[in-house]
């Protein structure tokens, strides 16, 4: 994508956090903006900061886990700007407990907002993208979709794995076709997503991170790494390089790899 002057982009989670680091940055290179969050006085603040900045924006409250969202989150978007040229899934949620302790139902929450609701995203805002053949789709993945470091909250690994696999298909899919993909793979940023923390499943599990060489972020700085991403139509951002370092090893030898974190745990 040469320019973002007068692209319009929806963003879901857009009211906190990566979503709207990522949603101002857009909107100071020239798009108008769509919030789409839960939260709706979250997403009022995010569009209300847009246009006080002199940008255009509108907020729309919605849930990513209803099965009517996407249309009228489109129809929302189509109607007030036109058009839709960039659509960021962005919106996460984590659970804690141990594998035995993790009931049914918190599996499908978690894979239900984390993963589902991009192939709800998908399923909406696909078909017009295609018909004006151009236009880019960014989905927020994790460094825990890419490499296993703790096994306390396994739902959210699992479905952030889930949103790598679907961003590559689409990926290959959607380049001959003029539509750019990106899968952001994030790791520690302060955001809020511990927000969504319910109480731990069972005895509460020590969360563990990916790693101490690899430094807290500010969503701001995350932010700007998206929209180059977008710009520059480049498909895989780590927000930390190093983690290049961590993967080549464990395909070099995934059986060690996977041992020593083990023994580590």
């Amino acid at each position: 994508m040469e320019t973002l002057q007068d692209k319009v982009a929806v963003v879901t989670g857009g009211g906190s956090g990566i979503g709207r680091a990522t949603a101002l940055e857009l909107a100071r290179r020239g798009a108008a903006i769509v919030i789409a969050e839960i939260d709706p006085d979250r997403a009022a603040s995010a569009a209300e900061e847009i246009r006080d900045g002199g940008g255009r924006s509108i907020s729309f409250a919605c849930d990513v886990a209803d099965e009517g969202t996407f249309e009228a989150l489109k129809d929302a978007a189509l109607e007030r700007f036109g058009r839709v040229d960039i659509v960021m899934n962005n919106v996460g949620v984590l659970t804690r407990g141990l594998p035995e302790h993790l009931p049914l139902a918190e599996w499908q929450r978690i894979i239900d907002i984390n993963l589902m609701s991009y192939v709800r995203s998908t399923i909406a805002f696909l078909p017009p993208l295609l018909d004006q053949g151009s236009g880019h789709i960014v989905n927020t993945a994790s460094f825990a979709g890419l490499f296993t470091y703790s096994y306390d909250r396994l739902p959210y690994a699992v479905s952030k794995a889930g949103v790598i696999q679907l961003s590559e298909g689409l990926r290959l899919y959607l380049a001959p076709r003029g539509i750019g993909v990106t899968v952001l793979c994030p790791g520690p940023v302060i955001t809020n997503i511990i927000d969504s923390l319910p109480a731990s499943f069972g005895p509460e599990p020590e969360m563990r991170g990916p790693g101490e060489q690899f430094a807290l972020l500010t969503p701001d700085e995350v932010g700007e790494q998206v929209v180059e991403a977008v710009l520059d139509d480049t498909f895989m951002v780590y927000t930390h390089p190093d983690v290049r370092d961590v993967l080549v090893r464990r395909a070099s030898d995934w059986n060690t790899f996977i041992d020593e974190k083990a023994r580590a745990l």
